[in-house]
């Protein structure tokens, strides 16, 4: 085996990065002059260096904080600090070892933990160190990791927040992918039009690289000297595949194996649903589980059967046995759903134990398709409280009635969940465990994950390569293959090895069994990764550490406790020859303050409860935070956490939503929620409000087209002139009441330009509505909208842009925008600006929450959520010269051939409009011009009613 220092370069790639550097006291005395991320991703293997230089200008010491987020499934390999010229390095050491040097210095009162906080891709490593007068210090953080292909694609997530203006920012990401790299899209959170030049994207046909280099000016906000880089920058990506055995890569002694076939068609699945409707569950849980499963309800394909069982401290089956997923059958289920309530305790045992009683019954009655796929899908928030609450006990009876015929998928709603119970629960039955983030995009994560198994490609996946070519390979034997992923086995090869490397891969389809052949020349692979700019050395034998060690951690959450020992041996043994921060390992820092200052750097593990974080022996006293924001802490009257709410005694009121104060306490300290759940004065409901902040409900100051003299209606001629409108009927005022003050003037739907025409603009009102319309269609231009328009409130409630090429949908809702590409879901709230480039088109977004979706020769289409008078969704159309003929729709109805008539002989503001074989009435009315944002600004237009 070759060796590895913990202090040699090494070359990984970033999927989640941030590198936000603070001071804990006088923050502009501590200037961060330079800042650089090195990340280079070689055949989806990533390695990260992250360096910042940093000077005190101040008169007196200072202290200096260097945090990053590096991605959850992340290893750090080495830090260390320069200062003064003195390098203070960390040292990786077992777990053990480091926690008796910390505590020696803990017991002096010398040192302090490195705080690791967890959200939901990354995790925190932060450091401090106190800064002399004018000295300099540098920070390195170096970490790896194996990206992982999900929904057919890999992410690279950095996340961006320096604190300050930064005089040499520079972010560089360079892929190589021998296979070929088939799409690349760049998509960031906080890129501006100012910002566009700074940001360079090369590919070709191999390789890729992705630089952002801004300047001074345009890291300021406008007339300010803050920075403007506080957000996401994600790249995605994939590689070229075929329908063969995958690829094969070689390089320094060792190889890599990536599977990943394409167009197998999908095997049938049986799949249940277990949805937990305790009283843990009521409010917004239960709102967002049930407006996902009918999503996924609806993505069930007509081969599959499908049931559910929902549980609180009762069981209670949908249907006696699996159904087909007929239209019938779906919308009963739908119907279903809509009705779960939240309310009583928590008995997993038996929800757990009625479905695979259920596959069980369709199994021995012949059923269940031959060569099919069955699931439990697992949605809980709370531990058991209700039937058989011993955890072991409930693992071991699942583990015992699946028997292995059937796999377990865990779903852990929130933070309070027993993530370490279901993980295992999954895990020992061929499964995985996943935590759903209680956030408002909860129902798209948890549509997101059926996403990922939805399509079981194949069954019984195994590896076999020649005995005198390879040894000591990875995990070899795989129980399933979703589309969308992709499954990867690395080994070292033998001295005496074959020229050439064969592999075999067999697995079961639906009705057939099926062998994958494929075969890699070791010396054409290993020229493949000689370019220095690309490749580090040896990362070939690093990314076969990385994946041996993931893999050996998770079979010891499902080994018996002699298998684990062993396991947990070897995990150890890896993690220390190779320098990887892992759960069995800590980093001690050594720090300049004192001969024996000291820190210590753990994996945090997302078993960890993130209201009980502590570190071993010194228990977190602050606020934690996650994803820079701050915990909202909601209960009721019962002064229990939020999570026990519910959870056994009498039943409570179905899904009501609790919003008084709780004073909650962490390691002794009392902690008042800074968002606490107010009712909103705009429409009586519920909503998440920051009480400290100014300006919660912004005033609105309609524009009223009155005489404020006379008090009487106008509207404005194209000709500039002015005419009287038909006047309301004068009303008199009692003394010490107010006049009626007259309609503010109203933002219509939409505003159309018309090209070709001499009428510029028609503002289109819609009158009647039954169901979703179809607004637009032009299948030259690959383009759909559809909406739903509701009368009552004179607004559409959502929009739909449907593209084909790119094959991309956007949904905007009053509250959000989602962008669904590759089964994939993306949220994005209103006015977060937004810079997003994929092949054949880019998304933009505006403080003022405008979103535009353009690309070359196709018709530029904008969302707009409008909160002027009339307010709600708006949509914009640009470049309407380029729809084709063949357009349609309510609204593309009007790009076809148009015909004007004269205006009235009694009324020259009102004029008959033809198309086709339809004739409007158009009049002229002043209106609000939306295009341009709130607050508007007045325009004449021809209305149509539709």
């Amino acid at each position: 085996m070759k060796t590895s220092g913990c202090t040699r370069g090494i070359a990984l790639v970033l999927l989640s990065l941030l590198a936000a550097l603070c001071t804990t006291t006088a923050k502009k005395d501590i200037e961060v002059y330079s800042l650089t991320v090195d990340s280079k991703v070689s055949s989806r293997f990533a390695h990260t260096v992250v360096t910042s230089r940093v000077v005190n200008r101040a008169e007196t010491a200072q202290e200096a904080t260097f945090q990053v987020e590096l991605p959850k499934r992340a290893f750090i390999t080495n830090f260390s600090m320069i200062i003064e010229g003195v390098t203070y390095p960390g040292n990786i050491k077992e777990k053990a070892a480091a926690q008796e040097q910390y505590s020696a210095a803990v017991a002096r009162g010398e040192s302090a933990g490195l705080l690791k906080a967890t959200g939901r891709k990354t995790e925190q490593f932060q450091v401090s160190v106190s800064v002399a007068p004018s000295a300099k210090v540098t920070f390195e953080l170096v970490y790896e990791e194996l990206l992982k292909r999900q929904l057919g694609a890999y992410e690279l997530l950095l996340k961006v927040q320096p604190q300050q203006l930064v005089k040499h920012l520079q972010m560089d990401i360079h892929i190589f992918e021998p296979q070929g790299i088939s799409f690349l899209e760049t998509e960031s959170t906080f890129m501006t039009n100012e910002l566009v030049d700074a940001l360079t994207v090369s590919q070709n046909k191999t390789k890729a690289h992705i630089q952002f280099k801004p300047t001074l000016s345009q890291q300021k906000s406008s007339g300010q000297q803050d920075t403007v880089l506080n957000g996401n920058f994600i790249v995605r990506y994939d590689v070229n595949r075929t329908v063969s055995g995958g690829s094969i890569q070689i390089e320094g002694g060792y190889f890599v194996h990536y599977f990943a076939p394409e167009g197998l068609p999908t095997i049938p699945k049986n799949v249940i649903f277990v949805i937990d409707k305790s009283g843990s569950m009521r409010g917004k849980k239960i709102h967002q589980t049930r407006e996902a499963l009918i999503k996924i309800l609806d993505d069930l394909s007509p081969n599959d059967q499908f049931n559910l069982v929902s549980f609180s401290g009762d069981v209670t089956q949908w249907r006696p046995s699996l159904v087909p997923a007929s239209a019938e059958n779906v919308n009963q289920a739908r119907s279903y759903a809509t009705g779960i309530q939240a309310q009583g305790g928590t008995n997993i045992n038996d929800a757990m134990l009625m479905a695979v009683q259920l596959l069980d019954s369709a199994n021995q009655q012949e059923l269940l398709p031959e060569g099919s796929v069955s699931l439990i899908i697992l949605l809980t928030d709370g531990d058991p409280t209700m039937g058989e609450t011993d955890p072991a006990r409930i693992q071991k009876n699942v583990k015992e009635a699946v028997g292995g015929q059937y796999s377990v998928f865990s779903l852990g709603f929130g933070f309070d969940v027993s993530y370490a119970f279901l993980e295992k629960l999954a895990l020992d039955n061929g499964g995985l465990a996943r935590r759903i983030y209680e956030d408002s995009d909860s129902a798209l994560q948890l549509q997101d994950f059926y996403q990922e198994v939805a399509n079981p490609l194949l069954t019984a996946v195994t590896f076999e390569y020649p005995s005198n070519a390879v040894e000591d390979v990875s995990q070899d034997n795989f129980r399933l293959l979703f589309k969308g992923s992709e499954i990867v086995v690395a080994g070292k090869i033998k001295d005496q090895s074959p020229d050439v490397l064969s592999a075999k891969v067999k697995g079961k389809m639906h009705m057939q069994n099926i062998t994958f052949q494929t075969e890699s020349s070791v010396a054409e692979q290993e020229k493949e990764f000689q370019s220095p700019k690309y490749i580090f050395h040896s990362f070939m034998e690093r990314l076969w550490a990385y994946l041996t060690i993931q893999q050996l951690l998770e079979k010891m959450v499902s080994a018996s406790n002699a298998e684990k020992q062993d396991l947990e041996t070897h995990a150890l043994t890896l993690s220390l020859h190779y320098c990887f921060v892992t759960p069995l390992t800590s980093m001690v820092v050594t720090k300049p303050e004192g001969k024996e200052q000291s820190e210590v750097a753990e994996k945090p593990m997302e078993t960890e409860n993130k209201h009980r974080n502590f570190h071993s022996g010194y228990p977190l006293s602050k606020f934690r935070t996650a994803g820079n924001r701050r915990s909202r802490i909601t209960a009721g009257t019962t002064g229990k956490r939020p999570s026990d709410v519910g959870r056994a005694g009498p039943p409570g009121p179905p899904d009501v939503p609790h919003h008084y104060p709780l004073y909650y306490h962490i390691a002794g300290e009392s902690l008042l929620p800074d968002r606490l759940l107010a009712p909103s004065v705009l429409d009586g409901t519920f909503r998440s409000v920051d009480l400290g902040a100014r300006d919660t409900f912004p005033a609105r100051v309609p524009a009223v087209a009155s005489d404020p003299v006379t008090g009487r209606l106008w509207e404005r001629k194209a000709s500039g002139r002015s005419t009287d409108l038909p006047q309301p009927p004068k009303t008199t005022s009692l003394p010490g009441t107010t006049a009626a003050v007259p309609a503010p003037i109203q933002a219509p739907p939409v505003i159309l330009t018309l090209p070709g025409q001499s009428v510029d603009r028609l503002c289109v009102d819609i009158k009647h509505s039954q169901g979703p319309m179809n607004l637009l269609s032009d299948p030259e231009q690959g383009i759909e909208v559809t909406a739903q328009y509701t009368t009552e409130k004179a607004q559409f409630s959502w929009i739909k842009v449907t593209f084909k090429n790119p094959e991309l949908q956007v949904h905007a809702f009053s509250e959000h925008v989602v962008v669904t590409r590759n089964r994939r879901n993306s949220a994005f709230k209103w006015k977060e600006t937004l810079f997003s480039v994929i092949p054949g088109l880019q998304m933009t977004m505006d403080k003022a929450g405008l979103l535009l979706l353009s690309s070359p020769d196709r018709v530029t289409i904008g969302l707009l959520p409008w909160d002027g008078p009339g307010e709600g969704l708006r949509l914009l159309l640009r470049d309407t010269d380029r729809f084709s003929s063949r357009v349609g729709g309510v609204l593309g109805q009007f790009y076809q051939d148009v015909v004007w008539g004269p205006p009235a002989a009694a009324n020259d503001s009102q004029r008959t409009l033809t198309v086709g074989d339809l004739e409007y009435t158009a009049t002229r009315l002043l209106k609000l011009d939306y295009q341009e944002g709130s607050p508007g600004t007045e325009i004449s237009c021809w209305s149509v009613e539709l």
